[in-house]
């Protein structure tokens, strides 16, 4: 592929959550990235000025609703709206996090569906499709009447881990049930064989190790999740698999949230290394060196290539 993308119909806008991943974004696509000013009112409304033509072109719009979620949420629904008024042809949200997607169904009484609720508001707005990564939940796909694209963070972390010399047979572990089927995509493509973390959860972001389920004793342990919020569940399980005779833990994820007292956690545990991805951008405070950052960049830009020109997404993951 040519540097320069020729269609002139592809466009592709930034929002304020994670310009560096869109940069990259639109070099892999070989566009530049549009003209958009997101300013605000003194008392904190949004503005957004859409700074060149859109009429007839398919809009691509880069924003990760991760923190301040509520800010980044609201960025992008204006930044729909502009673009149904400026009479876009179609409206693709390139959300590489979404965020809220943790309120996927009611576990309690009178809770709501958050994740539902975000999905209407896209569709409100007048989003015509969404490209995602790593939903927490796949079910989310359903919460949509429009196309959505859910892409997978696990080959990129794969490669990364099958490049790595390591001195010793490996296993990967889930650090709890609902991850299995991520854990065991993973074990596929490093061949290697899963443990699963059998854990309780007395309260939100408390979490409590119970045991663990598959042979771990001498082997390296590599952790996989698709967020680490505040690293309470993925530093818990470390420190277990050290305590119960693994010789050394990695840790990864897609989403690398990384809220609260997150980084002290990890830097305090058992864990050699975290390897994550750029879906949300870290801050200079949040970069140590046992932090490996990998780009999503080119997986994005390629899928943005091939639903512009009707091609299968799929086989991207093949």
């Amino acid at each position: 592929m040519s540097n320069q993308y020729l269609d002139p119909n592809l466009k592709v806008f930034s929002l304020n959550s994670n310009v560096s991943l869109a940069r990259e974004i639109a070099k892999v696509i070989g566009v530049e990235l549009g003209k958009s000013s997101v300013m605000r009112f003194s008392d904190g409304e949004i503005q957004i000025n859409i700074e060149e033509s859109v009429r007839g072109c398919n809009v691509y719009v880069i924003q990760s609703t991760s923190s301040p979620v509520n800010e980044n949420l609201m960025e992008l629904l204006i930044m729909i709206d502009a673009l149904k008024r400026a009479s876009a042809k179609t409206i693709n949200i390139v959300m590489p996090y979404y965020g809220y997607a943790r309120q996927d169904r009611k576990a309690r009484a009178r809770e709501p569906i958050t994740a539902k609720l975000v999905a209407n508001l896209l569709e409100t707005a007048g989003a015509t499709r969404v490209l995602c990564l790593d939903l927490h939940a796949p079910q989310i796909q359903g919460f949509f009447d429009i196309p959505i694209d859910n892409l997978m963070g696990v080959p990129i972390l794969s490669d990364y881990f099958k490049n790595k010399e390591f001195n010793g047979d490996i296993v990967i572990v889930s650090p709890d049930h609902g991850g299995v089927t991520r854990a065991r995509k993973m074990a596929e493509r490093l061949k290697a064989p899963i443990a699963i973390i059998d854990k309780r959860r007395p309260r939100p972001n408390v979490a409590e190790v119970m045991n663990i389920v598959g042979n771990i004793e001498g082997k390296i342990a590599i952790l996989i999740d698709d967020i680490i919020d505040t690293a309470g569940t993925i530093t818990l399980a470390a420190n277990a698999l050290v305590e119960n005779g693994a010789a050394e833990v990695y840790a990864c994820c897609t989403h690398a949230v990384l809220s609260g007292p997150a980084i002290e956690r990890i830097q305090n545990s058992k864990i050699k290394e975290l390897v994550v991805t750029n879906s949300i951008a870290l801050p200079e405070e949040k970069k140590f060196d046992c932090i490996i950052n990998l780009s999503v960049a080119g997986l994005i830009g390629e899928a943005i290539i091939r639903i512009h020109e009707d091609q299968s997404v799929s086989t991207l993951f093949d």
